[in-house]
């Protein structure tokens, strides 16, 4: 295919929503209302919101199609078996548990092997990863590689886990200690970094050292099986399903939010070999989110994924996707706006202790930059450092390992006119930055307080 300079939207849009376009004063209101938290605003006052690219994409005229489709029989729904047969063409487990949404798969996961002296490393744990692993009483341990730690370092992928790291790491704890190995694809938390199938392949050789099940946090699966097409010798005549599937058969099972890379608006999943941890998960999932066949989703919904997760590994879109965060990160860069680089599949990562070096972490630099973001252009994103990660188990609070703004671009939502938009304003904060202040927490819940704590800004 011809590469032409304009990306092109590889799709027509059939309907549209108005974005109401606020003042500065306005969003400065809105701001002292949320308590500077950009979660509590009300999405109506965003005139473009970055703030995750879960749930938030545009579903397709097939997958609406799908949803008139949607069988609602409590059990053995024709819909949950269209579902299942979209899930494992793609990741081929033994079981397949759906839930409403990643989070719950997780919750299921660690409850089920969890626990008080268990630890359970990954790549990077991303927010309820890390949240779910902890509430068990397990820790949660992050071995990336060095390359993934720096902001500015190019590597192809710098969502690999350190290999040596965890091998030490299990040789110490033991491996009885560690009930699951698990790799999140791609990284979210480093910046939307892929992952390789030779370090997959790296990770399943200690894994089976030491006889250990290999587990993928799989939210963003396509997006990375489109990496490894483009930068890993020998895959670029390989096609993106034949990519995922490689990536499943080296993994014991996976946890799965259908709101990323099956470009649906709610669900997910947990898939398995193990028939006793399956039988597990599956009694929780009846006790907390519902019959096997529907796990708290209704058959509109396992519709939706199910055709999402056909329409994700197309080629096209999958080109236009990368393409378009790429441009965004890109024409930041260029104008000397520290990101994270290579620019990742979903976001573009700001790099705010580099942009604001006078803000110390324990006042929070991301925060301040993402609440800049939104007063001058009405531009939401998303804290990724000290707050979302500074709090430990026993309540005492550190710097986070970076200090990032995630600026997730929903699925087929925004046109390149959009991102023109978001460039200006993150350019027109830039200039000014010398002058942003750094902020304090007022009220905080013990976890994941990154959702709904309140802060007001130091003087």
């Amino acid at each position: 295919m011809e590469q032409w300079k304009t990306i092109i939207e590889p799709f027509r849009i059939k309907s549209v929503e108005p974005i109401r376009m606020t003042s500065v004063a306005e969003r400065e209101g809105h701001l002292r209302e949320a308590g500077y938290n950009l979660f509590n605003l009300h999405a109506a006052d965003v005139i473009i919101d970055l703030l995750t690219d879960s749930g938030t994409g545009a579903m397709s005229a097939e997958q609406w199609a799908g949803i008139q489709r949607g069988d609602e029989s409590y059990a053995g729904s024709p819909s949950w078996f269209r579902f299942l047969e979209s899930v494992q063409n793609l990741f081929p487990f033994k079981h397949v548990i759906p839930t409403h949404q990643g989070r719950a798969a997780e919750k299921i996961l660690f409850s089920v092997v969890g626990g008080s002296g268990k630890a359970i490393p990954s790549n990077t744990h991303f927010d309820t990863t890390r949240a779910n692993v902890e509430f068990t009483g397990a820790e949660a341990v992050d071995l990336v590689i060095e390359e993934g730690r720096h902001a500015s370092v190019i590597h192809p992928f710098k969502g690999n886990m350190d290999l040596e790291a965890l091998d030490a790491f299990i040789r110490d704890r033991g491996a009885d200690a560690v009930p699951v190995v698990m790799v999140t694809v791609t990284n979210n938390s480093g910046g939307g970094q892929p992952v390789s199938l030779e370090n997959l392949r790296g990770v399943r050789e200690i894994c089976d050292r030491y006889q250990l099940p290999l587990f993928l946090d799989a939210c963003r699966f396509a997006e990375n099986a489109w990496f490894i097409k483009q930068r890993e010798a020998g895959y670029a005549d390989r096609s993106i399903p034949d990519i995922v599937r490689e990536m499943a058969a080296l993994a014991d099972g996976m946890t799965m939010s259908a709101k990323k890379d099956a470009i649906a608006n709610i669900g997910g999943w947990l898939a398995l070999n193990d028939d006793g941890w399956a039988d597990a998960a599956r009694n929780l999932l009846i006790l907390t989110e519902g019959f096997p066949t529907y796990g708290g989703l209704a058959g509109r919904d396992l519709e939706a994924i199910a055709q999402g997760l056909r329409e994700v590994v197309d080629e096209d879109y999958l080109r236009y996707r990368i393409r378009s965060t790429a441009y965004l990160g890109e024409a930041l860069v260029e104008s000397g706006i520290p990101c994270v680089q290579p620019i990742g599949g979903h976001a573009v990562y700001l790099d705010a202790a580099a942009l604001l070096p006078h803000i110390p972490p324990l006042q929070y630099p991301g925060q301040a930059l993402a609440i800049a973001l939104y007063r001058e252009g009405g531009i939401r994103g998303c804290e990724i450092g000290t707050v979302m990660f500074g709090i430990r188990p026993d309540g005492t609070e550190s710097p986070g390992p970076m200090e990032l703004v995630r600026l997730a671009i929903p699925r087929r939502v925004y046109t390149q006119s959009h991102i023109d938009y978001v460039i200006e304003v993150v350019r027109s904060v830039a200039v000014d930055a010398a002058a942003l202040r750094g902020y304090r927490i007022v009220e905080q819940p013990a976890q994941l307080r990154h959702f709904t704590a309140r802060f007001e800004p130091l003087s």
